[in-house]
């Protein structure tokens, strides 16, 4: 047996201190050299202060030493000051009363000589962040942004965002935004007038509650003086400022067209550079100006091409990602200005994953009758990629070009040829996509049958390629001759097969091959509902049931509902919604381009701001008060309608904007099925509990399916307005803030009715001698936006808010309801929306 091992005693790295003796022997060192002068004491104190720094870098505390350093801090050594700046901001924050002992030799460094110095000390001064500090904070900035220097003013002008950061009311009250537009106006430094607009856009942009500051920064920063000066000073300031700049010009509302050519010419050289971040801004300033001209609109287009298209292929993969992103939203609006670049687009073997998936989008979005030959040869070069997820987005992007209807004939062939690859995953998806064909194209059926038909269900392995076999199995199994023999065998592996959706795709094509089949399909449709009745998932055995119900009730009726007439699905609807398209344009050269989605749904709700409305109240125009300006047209629903370029039927013929899913079952009459009580009464104790809490239209369909009676349903409470209501701007934001839609609906509006709204006051009117409010409205024809409120009768009775979003040249509109008590926003709704209807011109 081995002697034990001696506990041998602890050694401490050299570079960790192993206790407080280390901490204390830098006291004392620093003690030692606090306000020494002789030569060669700076050197020691460095060599001090980056041990000081190292330790507390690596979260030992050295706080301990807060006193020595500040006096340390009495010396010209630019090295030494930034050192101790970093030591003091790391520990104010966790010791608010060590901080104060900071305040006398900061105070006066920002008094030093040398600019550098000066501001140092004002940045780290600013950086405390101690509220109780904000006293000793005015003074500093205040001279700082008279400053002889231009690296002072430039930190002073980002020092009063950091002061609104710790107390809002001090920044505002001290006069800073005032002193930060007159510095932005004249100071000749490009760093510092970049600076002082960053501050300024931010401080207004966290002050978009106030209505009130709404309008100050319209008067600060959105006037035609503010804007031009900035834009004809624009070559001076870096690629930072000169976003900045344009983002700003992109708010502005010129008066005229011939504002928005002045703007358009400064800045056409904008476009020729180097930096893809300017160009996109630049893209986003002409697209916004002339969104309401249409014939400008589409020269535009064809002008950002060329730029977008050279930064593709001359960046870096992230860069080309991000410029090939808003290409695609681009494209997604006017795909026949695209058409003809398409080579473009192309992949390439260097290319990472994420570029080349983008770029096969894109190609699915600019195919055309001119085009699509080329394209789809191109795509199935892609389908042998050794990159499988690759080579799955390439048959994705060839089924999606052969539902647009695009070459049927030649693409369905190569889709076929595809099945001949032997490799599972290429199978699979081309099976799932020959599945949508034929729900779109039944005439190809019989060529398509007789390729699938020769396949081997034991060479299909992923659950989406088995069930969209299983679904060709029951809808054709008269053309099929093995059908009935092929679904016996999957029926066998019932207990092995893991995936839900191929046991639910198994039981609907038995019942389908049994009554085209009767005789061979008998065996196998028992063993399906047996299998199904015992499955332990819910829907699985929900629908073995309902199947066997209907063979017990009535076999006729159970043939109409699995057997229906066929009906060819006329359009595939696309994942995203027309309206999320055009909230991502509103957001162009941002996160959301590239996420594809609005940043309400992917922002924590904690950084949207105070109020979810802050934005859109901020650009509105009051109907209480005197702040009186118009929404820009680019803020609101995109109005590609008006482009002479397409677009609209194109994505009316892909189905662009319908919210149904991307499967559109056919519709049964219900009328034809009428079960007896005695016949659901075994098995009908699971859906008795639902029904009451489903929704009238579904708990009435189910309850005739049932045989349980149809539901008696009470009708609305009746509501009275009251139609003296009153809410303040501030307080209809609050409350927008803290509630929750309870509604949204969205309905036709009078034709008529919509002439009027070219002058908006007139619903201003219409709607107040209905007891409902108008607090706020903007927009440019055809696209409106009005914030309403009302009060149930009574002084303290609950108040509805309402959005209303009016399409005049579609005469829509959509609402959307916040209540204080939810349970009376259905008949508000009715109110509000028979009201609306009611709206004629005068």
């Amino acid at each position: 047996m081995a002697p034990p091992v001696p506990n041998l005693p602890k050694t401490s790295s050299p570079s960790q201190p192993s206790g407080k003796s280390e901490v204390a022997d830098l006291k004392l060192q620093l003690r030692q050299l606090a306000g020494s002068i002789a030569p060669g004491s700076d050197d020691s104190r460095r060599e001090i202060f980056k041990k000081v720094i190292s330790f507390m870098t690596v979260g030992i505390d050295v706080s301990a030493a807060f006193s020595e350093m500040v006096m340390c801090s009495a010396t010209s050594d630019v090295v030494l000051k930034k050192m101790c700046y970093l030591y003091v901001c790391n520990y104010a924050r966790s010791n608010p009363d060590l901080a104060l002992l900071t305040i006398n030799f900061l105070q006066k460094d920002c008094r030093d000589d040398d600019p550098m110095i000066r501001g140092l000390a004002l940045r780290s001064l600013c950086s405390l962040r101690v509220a109780n500090l904000v006293e000793y904070l005015v003074s500093p900035l205040t001279t700082g942004l008279k400053d002889s220097s231009p690296y002072v003013r430039m930190v002073a002008a980002i020092g009063v965002l950091k002061l609104y950061h710790i107390s809002p009311s001090t920044c505002l009250d001290s006069d800073f935004l005032a002193m930060l537009k007159a510095l932005m106006l004249n100071d000749p430094d490009a760093q510092v007038v970049a600076n002082c607009l960053s501050s300024l856009q931010e401080i207004w942009s966290l002050e978009a509650g106030n209505l009130e500051a709404v309008s100050r920064e319209r008067e600060a920063l959105l006037s035609k003086q503010v804007v031009y000066y900035l834009l004809n000073r624009i070559k001076e300031f870096n690629e930072w400022a000169q976003c900045l700049i344009l983002e700003l010009a992109s708010k502005y509302i010129p008066s005229d067209s011939n504002e928005i050519f002045d703007i358009m010419n400064l800045l056409e050289d904008r476009l020729q550079h180097a930096n893809s971040a300017v160009v996109l801004a630049t893209i986003k300033v002409f697209l916004y100006l002339t969104m309401s001209m249409t014939d400008v609109h589409q020269q535009v287009y064809e002008r950002i091409k060329a730029p977008l298209l050279t930064l593709v292929s001359s960046g870096s993969p992230e860069q080309s990602y991000a410029v090939l992103s808003h290409l695609h939203l681009l494209v997604m609006r006017a795909p026949i200005l695209f058409s003809s670049d398409y080579k473009h687009f192309y992949c390439q073997y260097s290319e990472p994953v994420y570029v080349q998936k983008l770029k096969l989008e894109m190609l699915t979005a600019i195919a055309n009758e001119s085009n699509t030959y080329e394209i789809v040869t191109e795509l199935c070069e892609y389908v042998a990629n050794v990159d499988i997820s690759i080579s799955r987005e390439s048959i994705r992007a060839v089924g999606k070009i052969a539902l647009q209807q695009y070459d049927v004939n030649a693409i369905v062939d190569r889709l076929l040829q595809f099945l001949e690859m032997e490799k599972d995953y290429v199978t699979a998806e081309t099976l799932v996509l020959v599945k949508d064909l034929l729900r779109k194209y039944p005439q190809w059926s019989h060529d398509c049958i007789a390729v699938v038909g020769n396949i081997s269900s034991k060479n299909v392995q992923e659950p989406k390629g088995k069930a969209a076999l299983i679904w060709m199995l029951g809808e054709y199994s008269n053309d099929m001759l093995d059908a009935p023999y092929i679904l016996e065998s999957l029926l066998e592996n019932w207990n092995e097969e893991q995936a839900p959706e191929v046991r639910l795709h198994l039981l609907t094509a038995a019942m389908k091959c049994f009554f085209k089949r009767p005789p061979e399909a008998q065996k196998a449709l028992g063993v399906a509902l047996a299998a199904g009745l015992a499955d332990s998932h819910q829907d699985v055995h929900d629908r073995a049931l309902f199947y066997y119900r209907l063979l017990q009730h009535d076999v006729s009726v159970a043939e109409r509902v699995v057997n229906p007439p066929k009906q060819a699905v006329s359009v595939f609807t696309d994942a995203q919604s027309s309206e999320i398209k055009d909230h991502v344009f509103d957001e162009f050269n941002t996160l959301s381009v590239l996420y594809q989605k609005p940043a309400y749904m992917f922002t924590d709700k904690e950084h949207r701001g105070p109020f979810e409305l802050a934005e859109e109240l901020g650009s509105l125009s009051l109907g209480t008060g005197s702040v009186e300006h118009v929404i820009p047209a680019q803020s609101y629903e995109a109005s590609d309608n008006d482009l002479l370029l397409g677009t609209s039927e194109k994505e009316e013929s892909r189905g662009l904007g319908n919210n149904d899913s991307a499967y559109s079952a056919p519709g049964y009459d219900t009328s034809l099925i009428s079960l007896e009580d005695k016949q659901v009464q075994p098995e009908s104790n699971f859906l008795s509990l639902a029904v009451p809490t489903m929704p009238s239209h579904t708990s009435s369909v189910l309850d005739d399916l049932l045989g349980l009676g149809t539901p008696i349903i009470p009708p609305p409470p009746t509501l009275k307005l009251n139609p003296k209501a009153v809410l303040d701007p501030s307080n209809f934001q609050r409350k927008w803030g803290q509630l929750t839609t309870s509604l949204t609906e969205e309905f036709s509006i009078n034709p008529q009715g919509a002439v009027a709204l070219k002058v908006p006051q007139a619903l201003h009117r219409h709607m107040q001698g209905h007891s409902i409010q108008c607090i706020a409205s903007g927009g440019q024809p055809p696209s409106l936006k009005f914030f309403f409120f009302a009060q149930k009768e009574g002084e303290t009775s609950p108040f509805f808010l309402v959005e209303c979003l009016i399409n005049t040249s579609s005469a829509k509109a959509q609402i959307n309801i916040k209540a204080e008590d939810p349970t009376l926003s259905e008949p508000f709704s009715t109110l509000f929306r028979s009201a609306l209807l009611a709206l004629s011109p005068s």
